[in-house]
């Protein structure tokens, strides 16, 4: 399922932020992006998401954005002073003349303006910035949350509609018998000289409805929506056995199709196949 989460936290000059996203997939794909300082705890990271998040595409960044005081190069005093007094020494020795303009002259030179220290986590930063990792993963799964309950209500939607639409087939299965019977007996009174046993007839009417019956494929088209209401309060991770739930579902209207010999029937069943697609959609997702 889709989702996005975004949360940033201030610790010392430095703006951290966690962002997360999901997209649909049937396992947890994740990828990071972490800012070297965090490289050590990518294992914990790693961890945390999978422990949260069962499946979804998930691109993950973490990075820090420092205030102009800190991200200034420091001048280093100590080489700049180094240099000017090589450079005086130079100019008394060499007896050439010192620089007009000291401060352009030495900031030039190597090393006078760098940033030597090196980068520690300390656990009051790592504190801070697992905030952040938290508060944008409880964001994405809110996120998830809502787009889960949106989906709940659509399915539920289509399986009623489904429900109601097999249950306006029934008049036209009542007066589905005598039409059929109807239809033979005037194919039959279009050919000429032909006799035929009354009895022996409605026998072969009886068989050939029989054959025609859909009430089995009712009852198991209802056993199947209900199934499909109950797997989805199972809680996550569904998607694959809904979807087999669905197959079946296909079955018992397809069946009830190729049964209808009636236009009515028949158009029923389309609008029943247009909503199990758009279920089937999703479930494939």
């Amino acid at each position: 399922m889709t989702g996005y989460g975004k949360v940033s936290v201030v610790f010392q000059g430095k703006k951290i932020t966690a962002e997360i996203k999901s997209l649909n997939s049937k396992a947890l794909d994740l990828s990071t992006r972490i800012a070297p300082i965090y490289r050590e705890k990518e294992m914990e990271l790693r961890a945390l998401i999978s422990a949260r998040l069962e499946r979804g595409k998930v691109d993950f960044n973490l990075w820090i954005e420092k205030d102009e005081e800190q991200t200034a190069l420091p001048i280093n005093a100590s080489v700049m002073g180094a240099y000017y007094k090589q450079i005086q020494e130079i100019v008394n020795e060499q007896g050439i003349p010192a620089p007009t303009d000291w401060f352009a002259t030495l900031l030039r030179l190597p090393d006078v303006m760098s940033r030597t220290e090196i980068q520690e986590l300390s656990e009051e930063e790592w504190t801070a910035a697992s905030k952040a990792v938290e508060g944008a993963i409880d964001m994405l799964i809110d996120f998830r949350r809502q787009e889960g309950e949106a989906l709940y209500n659509k399915f539920l939607e289509k399986l009623n509609n489904i429900a109601e639409l097999m249950a306006s087939i029934e008049p036209y299965e009542k007066c589905r018998t005598e039409r059929i019977r109807q239809r033979i007996v005037e194919a039959l009174q279009n050919i000429p000289e032909v006799e035929y046993d009354k009895h022996r007839l409605e026998q072969e009417m009886i068989y050939y409805i029989e054959k025609l019956d859909i009430n089995e494929e009712k009852q198991r088209l209802a056993n199947h929506l209900k199934y499909f209401k109950e797997t989805m309060e199972n809680g996550q991770g569904q998607g694959k056995k809904l979807g087999f739930i669905a197959q079946e579902m296909g079955r018992e209207i397809n069946t009830t199709g190729s049964k209808s010999n009636l236009a009515e029937m028949q158009n029923i069943v389309v609008k029943m196949k247009d909503e199990l697609e758009q279920i089937k959609e999703q479930c494939s997702t």
